[in-house]
């Protein structure tokens, strides 16, 4: 075995010394990773207000000026991780969305939002994707699903964070201060997170063109190779479609909460960040942890989130049509729990798809479809729909408009069944 190889995977049934601390520090970045993007939603209403936007402006600022960049760029810059330091490019990262987070606190106008918002994209490109595979890589197959289950408990809690600190800055100061300090934080947690975060050896594949070396392979070799394999495009584009509306609803929500409710921004804040709290969590650990209960039949992992796309959509459907503002937080919670099923399962599936010096770019390359549908079109096709029946419904028009793209849920479902007809062939195993 070559020098800097890791002893093979099915040897090492526990993770690798120091993965938890590892863990600890991905998921804190990855929790301002969602409190930054996420932060915007909560304070829609008082940005709206000030700077004069229509709901389809500020779809345009949650969704496509994050994501074009965001998605694109994430694709480069994690083939640079795999080839370099998955942890040096991660801290950068933080550090130039951060900044570009207190930078939103500035703006005067739609266009300087905008610009900034493209600056925080730009800088979450280099985030997501090398951390999954560092999770991968200090975590055994069997152990897999739920751990990055447990990092994705950054996009609950810190959707969460972002909303309850967005909100609470906001009614006691303004907006503006919200960004400043959110912004302030990540980049003061940068140095911390590199000096613990280290590049662990790379393991070694049993199956593929570079088996039993931890050749290095090009951003087309990897796509080339993703790319005659269907189970990549089933479970990429459905969980593309899930985030459409994950996004979407998760964007417009408080303002919907805001519309229907006679509550505040900061009991709004509370509503939101309670749901996301308890069904985020929950949903997110069950969604691992019976994925690799199942994981011996590999066609779970896309059976299962394809079962909860498809029993949350009547319950959500349920929570926005009712009126009572406590049956809909109690409704609410059940979707929400459901709709986060899949990150263990489907991001361990895209892992285990390539060999493991290719696995932050397939990362990359899932996460463009996720996110350029999901987010770049949810959000904006969300606020779009609104405006278009705000002559028809006034108020009533982002709860027509939540319904209206709710069917959604069931066609991802579909297809993360379709990828349970072809996961086994496509899988590869490690040493």
């Amino acid at each position: 075995m070559s020098a800097g190889t890791a002893p093979p995977a099915t040897t090492r049934q526990t993770p690798l010394p120091g993965a938890s601390l590892v863990m600890a520090m991905l998921l804190l970045v990855y929790i301002f990773n969602f409190l930054d993007r996420m932060m915007l939603s909560i304070l829609a209403a008082p940005i709206q207000a000030e700077l004069g936007l229509s709901d389809g402006e500020m779809g345009l600022l949650g969704g496509l000026a994050f994501a074009v960049l965001y998605s694109t760029l994430a694709v480069p810059l994690s083939a640079l991780a795999d080839r370099t330091s998955r942890s040096w490019v991660i801290t950068i990262a933080l550090v130039f969305w951060s900044g570009f987070t207190a930078l939103c606190g500035m703006a005067q106008s739609f266009l300087h939002l905008f610009l900034a918002r493209v600056g925080v994209g730009v800088g979450e490109a280099g985030g997501v994707a090398p951390s999954y595979a560092l999770v991968a890589d200090y975590f055994p197959p069997r152990r897999r699903a739920t751990a990055l289950a447990i990092y994705s408990l950054g996009v609950p809690i810190g959707s969460a964070i972002g909303v309850l600190g967005g909100g609470y800055i906001a009614s006691t100061v303004d907006w503006r201060t919200a960004f400043f300090v959110m912004g302030g934080l990540g980049i003061l947690i940068a140095p911390l997170f590199k000096l613990v975060v280290k590049d662990p050896p790379r393991p070694v594949s049993v199956t593929g063109p570079v088996a039993g070396a931890p050749a290095r392979q090009s951003i087309w070799q990897v796509a080339r190779l993703l790319a005659r394999k269907p189970t990549f495009w089933f479970l990429a584009f459905g969980a593309a479609s899930s985030s459409m509306l994950g996004y979407g609803i998760g964007f417009w929500k408080p303002s919907y909460i805001l519309r229907t409710f006679d509550i505040g921004l900061w009991e709004t804040s509370l509503f939101i960040g309670g749901v996301l709290l308890i069904g985020g969590v929950s949903g997110m650990l069950a969604g691992g942890a019976i994925a690799d209960r199942l994981g011996g039949n590999r066609k779970w992992y896309a059976r299962l989130p394809a079962i909860a796309f498809i029993l949350g959509a009547p319950i959500y459907a349920a929570g926005v049509l009712t009126d009572n503002l406590w049956l809909a937080f109690a409704l609410f919670i059940v979707p929400q729990g459901l709709a986060y099923v899949w990150f263990g399962p489907v991001l361990t599936a895209v892992q285990n798809l390539v060999e493991p010096p290719a696995r932050a770019t397939a990362s990359a390359l899932f996460l463009l479809i996720n996110n350029l549908i999901g987010l770049g079109g949810g959000i904006y096709a969300l606020g779009l729909i609104s405006d278009a029946y705000a002559p028809v419904y006034g108020d009533e028009s982002l709860r027509m408009s939540i319904l209206t793209v709710l069917p959604i849920y069931v066609l991802a479902g579909i297809l993360m069944l379709l990828a349970a007809r072809t996961i086994e062939r496509d899988w590869v195993e490690e040493a």
